[in-house]
């Protein structure tokens, strides 16, 4: 007979409680920007008057100290663990948009146990992730979108590819850092990855994307609480379509499109974010060809360029969104001042030099490790400058 003695040492208290899911282990595509963002949600929540517990199993986090939340669970961030924090403590609902793409795949398991959603619903999340939804809602719109389809096999990514036209972006649904993500050219090449795809994601659906060439890509992270709609900031990226956000130098405010092109980058963000019913944050890429705005994607979450857009800013938007999210606070409740003079450009970190047999060549899976912030007062900057004419270099 087993004399095992089970035990619990969470005692939880009659306090309101709100739970925020974090992204777990620092890893490419996902890390201390979205540390950031619980953080400051936390913040938040406890502002509220809401106990704050913090889900996360990251020792390396600010999240994770011992005097950021009201209570911690360090547990890998998976369903069967939530599932019993969620059991014990009986939340008002969960945060899922603050912990990039690890928390916000654990929507629908939470919708499907009968847990809220604090902020945009899992279905509307689910329309933005999933590329053939996302695309119909924009052509209900009449926001222009690359040519796309979607297939299972590779017999049916090869039909779908020859009917969209190479060059295509080829991705599996519902990634961390654009894995697998790959631009092909060819009948060829296009059937050698969705091999690679399908034995690395058995079963995935496979979205392919007609690729456009030779164009600007720039992104919105914005705010919408359900009535009023508000940019944080507009990002241009310097490198050229093709190569991941995360691994592209990005310029706030925008340096080099027309102020036609931005209005309709706002005017495209704003209609998606009511279309979703969107209750917190969004971020939405675009790449920009003969001047035309074309939506890549959007994803119903913060951004890993939310921290850099609110540090550069020096605008609390992260604390600003969460509130948003739990109904306290409309956008009009607050004072936003940016504080920005000349430009700020997020530059990528690579760690090439500790995995020195990686390829190093960039494109549509993210392969950098972090990021750094550098001011410059003006375009004429030397810096800047450089960087430009690289990418002037790219698209010759």
């Amino acid at each position: 007979m087993s004399n095992t003695i089970s035990s619990n040492e969470s005692i939880p208290s009659k306090k309101k409680k709100i739970v925020v899911l974090g992204s777990g282990p620092n890893r490419i595509g996902q890390g201390i920007e979205f540390d950031y963002c619980c953080v400051h949600g936390l913040l938040a929540i406890k502002e509220c008057g809401y106990e704050a517990i913090m889900v996360n199993c990251n020792p390396e986090t600010v999240s994770t100290d011992f005097d950021i939340a009201d209570k911690l669970y360090f547990e890998p961030v998976f369903w069967e663990n939530i599932r019993e924090i969620i059991d014990l403590e009986k939340p008002e609902g969960v945060i899922v948009q603050l912990g990039g793409q690890t928390a916000l795949k654990l929507a629908e398991n939470l919708t499907n146990y009968g847990v809220k959603i604090i902020g945009t619903s899992f279905d509307n999340m689910d329309i933005a992730e999933d590329r053939g939804r996302f695309s119909d809602l924009l052509k209900e719109l009449g926001i222009p979108y690359p040519e796309y389809g979607s297939a299972y096999t590779a017999d049916e990514a090869l039909e779908v590819a020859n009917k969209v036209g190479y060059p295509v972006l080829i991705r599996p649904s519902y990634v961390l850092g654009g894995q697998k993500m790959k631009i092909v050219l060819n009948d060829e090449d296009l059937e050698k990855a969705v091999v690679d795809l399908l034995n690395f994601i058995p079963g995935n659906h496979i979205l392919i994307d007609h690729f456009l060439e030779r164009c600007q890509e720039a992104e919105i992270d914005a705010i919408y609480d359900g009535e009023t709609f508000c940019i944080m900031g507009t990002m241009e990226h310097i490198e050229p379509a093709g190569i991941h956000s995360g691994d592209s130098n990005s310029v706030l405010p925008a340096f080099n499109l027309t102020p036609l092109e931005v209005d309709t980058m706002a005017v495209y963000a704003e209609k998606i974010a009511k279309a979703l019913n969107i209750r917190g944050l969004i971020n939405i890429q675009y790449a920009i060809k003969d001047g035309k705005v074309y939506v890549i994607e959007a994803n119903p979450r913060a951004s890993r360029t939310t921290p850099f857009i609110s540090k550069a800013y020096q605008v609390p938007f992260l604390n600003i969104a969460t509130k948003v999210m739990l109904g306290a606070n409309k956008i009009k409740d607050f004072t936003i001042e940016r504080k920005l003079e000349g430009f700020a450009i997020k530059e990528p970190v690579f760690s090439f030099n500790k995995f020195p047999n990686v390829n190093k060549e960039l494109g549509p899976e993210m392969k950098s490790t972090g990021e750094a912030i550098r001011y410059i007062k003006d375009l004429r900057d030397p810096y800047f400058r450089n960087l430009f004419r690289e990418r002037s270099m790219l698209l010759s």
